[in-house]
């Protein structure tokens, strides 16, 4: 009686706030500046469009949707600080972000799960935040648009030796994003043929990263696995080729990046491979590819501008299903994407229609950007992997793997 109690008081204690100015202002945590600032600008454009897009059909809980937006600085201490600021004296319902891992880990176990206050992430693969919910740590609140690193780094070993990549050099973020990631790798990729020839992890910012390139080289490796940010990772790269490293890569997703491939030089890339999560193409891709550019300045191919227009759209209606209420917005998040509910897409027309619905008690199922989404009990999500290419200093996609395909790889290594 008295937890409940407690929890009523403290649900109370932010809802008047949100029904008497009729705002209901979201906190956005993201990387707007620092190594991952092309990813958190991107993001924070398409949660605007995404709340631009539920204003004009309406609002939520007979509401304004407004952001609060924050730049963490790519920068762990500035993103707990500002989700502190956004919990515990804006009182915000929810908070979407950090984009990056090393962001979000921080945020969600030092305020967003102590707080009980729902976080969603567009971008943050981390195993370790599929672990945290499985040791019950993230108290329910944690979702996330887009697929753990457990399933990139399968899709990743076998794209790697598709191409031909069978002795392969790893250089690693050092932190908890890039050890995750080769370590996702390395069972599967090994399991189907490959060589590692040497793993060497750096520390971000440094002005050269000659020493570690020289170490990679060890081995006489055939590529490089490049575990980085456009930033780091175009100095690394650059370090690689000038000391005669072959000119063959294979990225992780955040190096879909025209930054990166600018300051490498694309002649230099033509062998350059990469996965990022995929999609699985709705009505809500079409939608969003033909009008983001126009509202944001910014490709809608960006790394993570689709599924954080997304991660906007389902905390939106999350909060319109929930009445405007944050104690309700964790099953409020499982809620907008109802198996048996109509499907909805992505823009003001077809929010309209997802708003009649709930106003009339009846189910939706938000059919994002992404594709169908689902989320499992700790909030991961699973999808299909785009396979991609740098061709004349392009990202291009050349192929997809699929769910069941990645499934299939992880079977035959276990």
């Amino acid at each position: 009686m008295k937890t409940s109690m407690i929890a009523l008081l403290a649900a109370l204690s932010v809802a008047p706030s949100l029904a008497s100015a009729c705002d209901i202002t979201v906190g956005l945590v993201l990387e707007l500046t620092g190594p991952a600032g092309e990813y958190g600008q991107a993001g924070a454009k398409s949660v605007e469009m995404a709340f631009r897009d539920l204003n004009a059909a309406g609002g939520v809980a007979g509401c304004t949707l407004k952001t609060d937006t924050r730049d963490s600085q790519t920068q762990p201490n500035v993103a707990v600080d500002a989700a502190t600021q956004l919990v515990q004296v804006k009182k915000v319902p929810a908070i979407i972000g950090g984009i990056i891992s090393p962001m979000t880990i921080p945020i969600l176990t030092s305020v967003t799960a102590p707080a009980h206050v729902l976080q969603v992430s567009p971008a943050s693969s981390s195993p370790t935040l599929t672990a945290l919910g499985e040791q019950g740590k993230t108290n329910g609140i944690f979702f996330r648009t887009i697929t753990s690193d457990a399933l990139q780094g399968v899709a990743a070993a076998k794209f790697a030796i598709d191409r031909g990549f069978k002795k392969i050099a790893i250089i690693h973020q050092n932190n908890d994003f890039g050890v995750n990631l080769v370590k996702e790798f390395t069972a599967p990729y090994k399991a189907l043929g490959g060589t590692i020839t040497s793993v060497t992890p750096y520390n971000a910012k440094q002005s050269s990263y000659a020493s570690e390139a020289t170490a990679a080289m060890a081995g006489g490796p055939d590529a490089l696995f490049l575990i980085s940010d456009p930033v780091d990772g175009a100095t690394i790269a650059r370090d690689w080729i000038s000391q005669g490293g072959p000119q063959k890569f294979l990225l992780n997703d955040g190096m879909n990046s025209d930054d990166f491939i600018k300051a490498v030089g694309k002649e230099y890339l033509g062998n350059a491979f990469g996965t990022s999560s995929g999609t699985s193409e709705t009505a809500s891709t079409k939608y969003f590819n033909a009008n983001y550019k126009a509202f944001s300045g910014i490709d809608p191919a960006a790394p993570a501008a689709d599924r954080s227009y997304d991660a906007g759209a389902l905390v939106g209606l999350a909060l319109d299903i929930a009445g405007g209420d944050p104690a309700k917005l964790p099953a409020a998040m499982y809620a907008a994407v109802d198996p048996k509910g109509t499907p909805i897409y992505a823009g003001a027309d077809e929010f309209k229609k997802a708003l009649a619905l709930i106003k009339d008690g009846k189910p939706i199922r938000y059919e994002g950007v992404i594709g169908p989404i689902d989320f499992d009990k700790v909030g991961d999500i699973t999808g299909p992997f785009r396979l991609w290419q740098i061709q004349d200093g392009k990202v291009t996609t050349i192929g997809e793997m699929t769910t069941e395909d990645v499934n299939a790889i992880k079977a035959q290594v276990k």
